[in-house]
């Protein structure tokens, strides 16, 4: 059973996935260094649209057509 409570748990999700994106920014800048702000920021947006998983909702199984 996960440790802390469901708003403890909810806070820790939610600051790794602040990480990620400060990370995907940084590997961005490093692999762009030409970039301006606009066009980093454009990028990371991209990213988290289209990274592995983000099509499906990030979840197991069928996507829903709930919100198709």
């Amino acid at each position: 059973m996960p440790e802390g409570t469901p708003a403890q748990r909810l806070r820790l999700a939610l600051e790794m996935y602040e990480f990620g994106v400060r990370m995907q920014r940084t590997r961005i800048r490093r692999d762009r260094p030409e970039a301006t702000e606009t066009e980093i920021e454009q990028a990371v947006h991209e990213w988290l649209l289209t990274r592995p998983g983000a099509p499906l909702g990030d979840a197991v199984g069928r996507p829903s057509s709930r919100f198709a």
